[in-house]
């Protein structure tokens, strides 16, 4: 890259959440001058979808290999089994090169059906068929060859010769133009996407109501978004941004497998939605009715009121000087308790002092000798009173369940991590942390058991995998879960086995994100008898595909430190009655 495009990269960037964007006049001009021997290749969007066993496919994600190829399948096609076989057969024959070969199940037919399929090779899960409309894909058989690394089009068309050649001219880095071929005969159909051109979404009756709910606690004036969607122009002007969001799962954030348990604590979005909000850009995002403006007149929650009424003790945070831009490493603080007796909390609730920088916050209770990390430093596996954290875009309020509560012995403090993010501005922090206590007796003690082990994560590897345990001495009931890891941190999943090898699965995070760490409250919960075991299983990603990677060609240890690497499971729990 010249020095010119080089200056002018940092200029016109901006970076929130460790992420940079970029206006989009200024990628094509860096698209021209930084990339001419591919300028012959068309481009394509990123995107990112689930297959058929839960995993986390991402193109952009896959900038370890040479291509990712992918095959649009559909059982009920005549021709599919055999021209499956021949794919099948070409995936085998390019085993030990630099490609991934994939499926695409483009008339969504869901998890249910294609599970039951029992494939050899991933079938991702296209939702709301969105990404096969991006790839002009219009039958069972198409095949598309895509560069993950200049989010270009190698190949389109069907099994055969001229896929293999472009497989060969791939690997030898001869391919400057992308190839077209013949396509199948098995059509698919898109009904929404023809009943949404014939009736495209309006912005007012269909488009704000999705924004209302899923987005604008973050993105308003003063929220934690890096943009306020707060009006139709702002939509219209953001459109290109939330089209490329939604397709590559950046948003909404905290990507969970709607197949494996459920919380509310969770930002899902459904593929009806997802339809409405992209069919609407696609068809150049009609307004609907120009008197009414939802987003315009929406007027938020009041950010500062506490929803329970006064609380009991008010702990006041630490002033903390947030800078207009840079990345904070975590502010940790420890709070001294006045209280002459044990306490029980029924209830807290967080008041953020700015919540257009305090991305998330984390509070547990520790002895006076113990710092936020307390017994988690020497031990694999230990049972903890962890308060609740906090995270934006919902109402901070944890409502223990009824005969729990969480116990604060005498003598003992707080200790909060604080994570924030920059946004252009200089500000001060000075967050608040309601406690509500219970006069009851008898109460049951809510606890979190952190599940974790110890490792080096090796240089270069995409998917170190890693799991972690513990067997619970007395019967148990499972409330909620949180994953913890760092920069390099892939996925993790929450489960229950018992003696006999049976699991049971509690939640799953497939596309694990540093900068959202939430606790997630499972709608329902889960007894664990005494003897099961509760597992953790997941992955690193220590490769140049991992976007959040400092350097993926440094060997990485377990430490609590950010720098460093940790694979924690939080279940929290208490004892059954």
């Amino acid at each position: 890259m010249s020095l010119f495009f080089y200056n002018l990269l940092h200029v016109i960037t901006k970076r929130r959440w460790g992420r940079t964007y970029l206006p989009l006049g200024a990628v094509a001009v860096l698209t021209v001058g930084a990339l001419p021997a591919h300028a012959a290749l068309d481009r394509i969007v990123d995107f990112a979808l689930l297959d058929d066993r839960g995993e986390f496919h991402q193109l952009s994600r896959y900038r370890h290999q040479s291509a990712l190829v992918m095959m649009s399948y559909d059982a009920s096609c005549a021709e599919m089994d055999a021209v499956l076989a021949d794919y099948q057969a070409l995936a085998a024959r390019y085993r030990e090169a630099a490609l991934t070969f994939v499926l695409l199940d483009s008339r969504d037919l869901g998890r249910e059906i294609t599970a039951s399929y029992g494939l050899s090779l991933p079938l991702l899960e296209d939702d709301g068929q969105l990404v096969s409309e991006a790839l002009g894909i219009a039958s069972a058989g198409e095949v598309r060859v895509l560069n993950p690394e200049r989010l270009s089009l190698f190949y389109a068309g069907s099994v055969g010769p001229a896929l293999e050649a472009t497989l060969s001219a791939v690997l030898d880095q001869t391919l400057e133009d992308t190839r077209r071929e013949a396509i199948g005969d098995c059509v698919i159909e898109f009904p929404q996407r023809a009943a949404h051109a014939e009736s495209p979404p309006s912005y007012a009756n269909d488009v704000a109501p999705i924004v209302i709910d899923n987005c604008s606690e973050c993105h308003r004036q003063g929220g934690v978004g890096p943009f306020a969607l707060d009006s139709y122009i702002m939509m219209l002007g953001w459109s290109p941004m939330i089209k490329e969001v939604l397709l590559n799962k950046r948003m909404p954030p905290t990507q969970i497998d709607p197949y494996v348990g459920h919380s509310n604590s969770a930002r899902y979005l459904s593929k009806d939605e997802l339809q409405t909000l992209i069919h609407w850009i696609d068809n150049g995002a009609p307004q609907g009715d120009p008197e009414r403006d939802p987003l315009a007149e929406l007027a938020a929650a009041e950010a500062d009121a506490w929803r329970l009424g006064e609380p009991d003790f008010v702990v006041k945070g630490p002033p903390i000087a947030v800078p207009p831009t840079g990345v904070m490493d975590y502010v940790y603080d420890e709070v001294d308790l006045p209280f002459d007796e044990d306490r029980w909390l029924r209830a807290v609730q967080y008041r953020a002092g700015d919540a257009s920088v305090l991305h998330h916050l984390m509070t547990f209770v520790t002895t006076p000798e113990e710092d936020f990390w307390g017994p988690e430093r020497n031990q694999e596996s230990v049972a903890r009173r962890f308060v609740e954290g906090y995270a934006p875009g919902k109402p901070n309020v944890r409502v223990y369940e009824p005969g729990t509560g969480l116990l604060i012995p005498q003598g003992h403090r707080l200790a909060m991590q604080f994570h924030y993010v920059t946004n252009g501005q200089s500000t001060t922090d000075e967050t608040e942390l309601g406690l509500y206590f219970s006069s009851e007796t008898g109460l049951i003690e809510q606890q979190v058991q952190a599940v974790s082990t110890r490792f080096v994560l090796p240089p270069n590897e995409p998917n170190f995998a890693l799991e972690a345990e513990h067997v619970f001495a007395h019967d148990v009931v499972i409330t909620g879960v949180r994953a913890r890891m760092n920069y390099r941190g892939k996925k993790m999943k929450f489960l229950v086995e018992a003696p006999d090898g049976t699991q049971q699965e509690l939640l799953s995070v497939p596309a694990y994100n540093y900068g959202w760490q939430p606790h997630y409250l499972l709608d329902t919960q889960v007894a664990v008898p005494a003897g099961h075991k509760i597992r953790v299983v997941g992955a690193f990603d220590n490769s140049v595909s991992n976007p959040t990677n400092p350097d993926p060609s440094k060997e990485v240890t377990f430490s609590l430190d950010s720098w460093d690497e940790m694979f924690t499971g939080y279940f929290s729990f208490h004892r059954a009655p």
